[in-house]
């Protein structure tokens, strides 16, 4: 549980880092997406032509792959229409939750009463985030929280079907693969083929240091979550809310971040509920 406990923090901060760099974007935050998940697909075709994953496995890659086309959609979409210190947490909490009922509902998870109640209390924290303004940036950030959810619990089952070790691996990259091949696809199905490549000769740079941020975090957690239960990685992580205020407030200017910092801090204190449960 130590283990789990460690790379689910350290991916939290590394995580809230790589999505600052895709809000302070410039231009289509849909490309944004796609270069830092797409960048590392040519290493890891290889990996899986050369170590493929437990075949069981692949339809939870699949699936996993699918779910971050509307992920990254809404995601840019919530970026583009609203403060950083809004959509983050409203994403990332309202997963962890959604993620914790998915896994008592599919994966047999356990959590305890004080497990729940934490949940609760993270779920209480995120209803008092936003200002009375609710538009399509709060409706992104849900739909976001959603396809958290789905990739969640479809990860979670397809690396503890593939075991430990080098057959763990196998899964991540399978479904890093997947999530590549789905996020282009519907890129070019949606007409940006030139601003893709146009993007990849200004940005790559930028592109390899966000999707190696990216890549390194999901790892983590999909790690963690082969040694823990789902709710209990997907909340730890989701302590990454608490930087997310930090960052709106200090770095970026946001407006009313000081009351969103304490919202963040509701969601933190059912972190660590959560945390005192296990």
């Amino acid at each position: 549980m130590l283990l789990a406990t460690v790379l689910a923090l350290s991916s939290a901060a590394m995580h809230a880092g790589w999505n600052l760099a895709v809000k302070r974007a410039t231009g289509d935050r849909y490309i944004a997406l796609w270069g830092a998940f797409s960048v590392t697909a040519p290493p890891t075709l290889l990996l899986v032509f050369m170590y493929p994953p437990v075949t069981g496995s692949l339809p939870w890659a699949a699936l996993s792959g699918l779910a971050h086309v509307p992920y990254c959609w809404f995601l840019a979409r919530g970026y583009d229409r609203g403060d950083y210190s809004v959509v983050y947490p409203i994403a990332r909490g309202g997963g962890a939750a959604l993620g914790g009922i998915g896994g008592f509902l599919f994966l047999d998870d356990r959590l305890s009463v004080l497990g729940l109640t934490a949940i609760a209390v993270i779920v209480c924290g995120l209803i008092l985030l936003p200002d009375r303004r609710r538009g399509s940036d709060i409706t992104a950030a849900l739909a976001v929280a959603s396809t958290i959810a789905v990739y969640s619990v479809s990860d979670a089952r397809g690396i503890r079907m593939g075991g430990s070790g080098r057959a763990g691996w196998r899964y991540v990259s399978a479904s890093f693969l997947a999530g590549s091949i789905c996020i282009t696809l519907f890129g070019l199905l949606l007409g940006k083929g030139p601003a893709m490549r146009h993007a990849v000769r200004a940005d790559w740079k930028r592109f390899v240091l966000v999707g190696s941020m990216s890549k390194t975090t999901y790892a983590m957690v999909q790690f963690a979550m082969r040694l823990a239960p789902v709710g209990y990685v997907s909340a730890l992580r989701e302590s990454s809310v608490v930087f997310a205020s930090l960052i709106g407030w200090k770095f970026l200017g946001e407006t009313g971040s000081k009351r969103r910092l304490w919202c963040s801090g509701i969601v933190a204190a059912g972190l660590l509920l959560l945390v005192v449960a296990r």
